[in-house]
């Protein structure tokens, strides 16, 4: 996927700006409490796997919001203010209350046994859900998660997965779907190949670098950089052209050039740099969906199906 001009970079959606009196966002007090105890935005940022200008740019919304000056900046990283330290005492509260809701909510969830096919877009199963499944999987030891990784959609009225992820929304009627999240992507490259070629000054710049591209089922890739690259020649330009998220990655990590990718990449290590150009475009839905047909899941194993996937998926989409 290519960008769209914009005046801001994910992972981070746009968020309208609250009046003053409101409570504050819980999203910012996140990315406070991450810089404060890392010590620095930069740590804090590669941590969160987001920019260091995005980054800042949140917290100084967040001083904004609350009247209260959190951080200095120093030679050796940030330091909270008095005031920040009330704050962030109150941001550690509601950090540990937080994680009473989702103990609690996780409670709740009736035992599950037996075997669910899943099936996910293969990078986002890949690097994300299968390590996110382990922790689920021992707190419900009597169920088998069979997870189908492909780029290509399941057919789950043939029985193909009982549950399916997808980044195209279905419209067979027989189907329940519901929209789970959208993705958030942005441009990274590999340190090795920063210092070999350097960073982009903007988008125009982009023209001067190497790019790699993921062309397959259920992305817009083509289309996207067509719009934003317009009667540029790919040769000299694209380095490499890949089908599967995984070999994409590598190809990124390994320094072959420039490419998007989902925000979650950095689940995988701290290989790849995000670029920024101070542009955002808006990645894909994501749908879950289930037969409607009797033979797939009652409403109350779909909802029971909704929970675990946003526990799983959560910090990607919403």
């Amino acid at each position: 996927m290519w960008p769209q001009r914009n005046s801001g970079v994910p992972i981070l959606e746009h968020q309208e700006s609250a009046p003053a009196n409101n409570a504050a966002d819980w999203e910012a007090i996140r990315l406070f409490l991450e810089v404060a105890r890392r010590g620095s935005f930069r740590a804090a940022a590669d941590a969160l796997g987001v920019s260091i200008n995005t980054l800042r740019r949140q917290i100084d919304e967040l001083e904004q919001q609350l009247a209260v000056k959190l951080l200095t900046r120093h030679v050796d990283g940030v330091r909270t203010t008095a005031e920040g330290e009330n704050i962030l005492d109150a941001a550690k509260r509601m950090e540990s209350a937080s994680f009473g809701i989702v103990r609690a909510r996780d409670r709740t969830l009736p035992a599950l046994a037996g075997e669910v096919k899943l099936a996910v877009t293969e990078g986002l199963g890949t690097f994300w859900v299968a390590p996110r499944l382990v922790e689920f999987q021992r707190a419900h030891p009597g169920l088998i998660v069979n997870l189908m990784c492909a780029m290509q959609s399941a057919d789950v009225l043939r029985l193909e997965a009982d549950v399916a992820i997808q980044l195209i929304k279905p419209t067979t009627p027989d189907m329940k779907v519901v929209k789970l999240g959208r993705l958030h992507s942005m441009l990274f490259a590999a340190r090795s190949y920063i210092e070999t070629y350097g960073v982009p000054k903007n988008i125009q710049d982009m023209v001067n670098h190497r790019v790699v591209l993921q062309l397959a089922e259920q992305t817009r890739t083509r289309k996207l950089f067509d719009d934003v690259f317009a009667g540029i020649p790919w040769s000299g330009f694209v380095s490499m052209i890949n089908n599967t998220s995984t070999a994409h990655s590598w190809a990124i990590a390994k320094g072959a050039g420039i490419g998007s990718v989902p925000t979650y990449i950095h689940a995988i290590g701290g290989r790849f740099v995000p670029i920024d150009l101070d542009v955002h475009w808006n990645g894909p839905a994501s749908y879950v969906s289930v037969a409607d047909d009797g033979k797939g899941m009652t409403e109350a194993e779909l909802q029971t199906a909704m929970a675990i996937l946003c526990n799983v998926i959560g910090a990607v989409c919403w």
